[in-house]
């Protein structure tokens, strides 16, 4: 895998305050990695330091082998950013704002209006495309923003928040459009969308604190869950504490929590000695014993608990 972003103990101070400290990582050809953290982390800060935005206080980023500081012109051609809010010159019309933008990436002629009549269809701004920017909706704003981020088809995509904004339909044409651009690119977004590391990421990495606490593919992620391979089961006409007895003594359970009950029916949550899978031994147990299973399955672990899990005080604090 080619490798097309290199940044390399990345650090960004604004007085006192450490916005950045020490990130350091590589993205590749066909690879999508999201940011995620909360307000405040340091992910904006850093795609702005990719892009040459902001000067870092020490560190570098080099893209497709240039240094974003010291061969700005050749990195920057290379890169489209959407950054954070889309913005754009409220008056111009997207028409008028691509056409711009266009003639700054060097385009002329007919082979700037081939590309921006390519580009406003990949991003369907067809509706609007003579309509005064100010008057937009703040998703027909991120649209605008991200055509012309794509305008001049470049070999690294940086994207602040994307589909923010966006109804559920616009989302999915989105996150479609960067899956397939994906393959030829390398891909940066931020998201507080965390179905959106599912639908469109290959790496997800988390910052807290401007410091990089995890990174790897979202299963990896998910597995650092405390769910991690737990087992619900639902089950009805079974007292909660006769199938806590019976279920504890099948090899491989460590605990079993009770997560309610509704009638007749009680769920417990299974939790298995070092995250091994006990699925089959939990269904033939419940088999065995006769009971009406109305659900049974295997928890991979959610994103949101490991977010938590690694960006609350209470988690850094232990």
């Amino acid at each position: 895998m080619t490798t097309m972003v290199e940044i390399n103990n990345l650090r960004k101070a604004f007085g006192s305050i450490v916005a950045v400290d020490g990130v350091s990582f590589t993205v590749g050809k066909g690879e999508v990695v999201g940011f995620l953290g909360p307000n405040g982390a340091g992910k904006s800060t850093t795609m702005k330091m990719i892009t040459g935005f902001l000067t870092a206080t020490s560190g570098t980023v080099r893209v497709c082998g240039h240094d974003v500081q010291d061969d700005a012109l050749a990195a920057k051609t290379r890169i489209g950013y959407l950054p954070e809010g889309a913005p754009a010159y409220h008056d111009m019309t997207p028409a008028s704002f691509l056409t711009f933008i266009g003639e700054m990436r060097g385009k002329r002629g007919d082979a700037l209006k081939r590309t921006i009549s390519e580009t406003v269809e990949k991003v369907n701004l067809q509706s609007v495309l003579d309509q005064p920017i100010e008057t937009l909706s703040k998703g027909f704003k991120r649209r605008v923003g991200l055509a012309q981020a794509i305008l001049h088809d470049p070999e690294v995509l940086v994207l602040d928040e994307p589909t923010d904004g966006l109804d559920p339909n616009q989302k999915h044409e989105v996150r479609t459009l960067i899956r397939a651009m994906a393959q030829e690119k390398a891909i940066i977004l931020s998201t507080h969308i965390l179905e959106e590391v599912h639908a469109v990421c290959s790496r997800a990495m988390i910052i807290a604190k401007g410091k990089v606490v995890s990174d790897g593919t979202p299963a990896e992620l998910e597995g650092q869950a405390p769910t991690h391979n737990t087992v619900l089961i639902t089950v009805s006409g079974v007292e909660p504490t006769l199938a806590h007895d019976r279920l504890m003594m099948v090899k491989g359970v460590k605990k079993i929590e009770e997560q309610g009950k509704d009638g007749d029916r009680v769920r417990l949550r299974i939790y298995s000695d070092d995250g091994q899978w006990i699925l089959p031994v939990i269904g033939q147990a419940a088999r065995e014993q006769g009971w009406e299973v109305q659900e049974l399955y295997q928890d991979r672990g959610q994103l949101d608990d490991v977010f938590r899990l690694l960006t609350t005080p209470q988690q850094a604090l232990s």
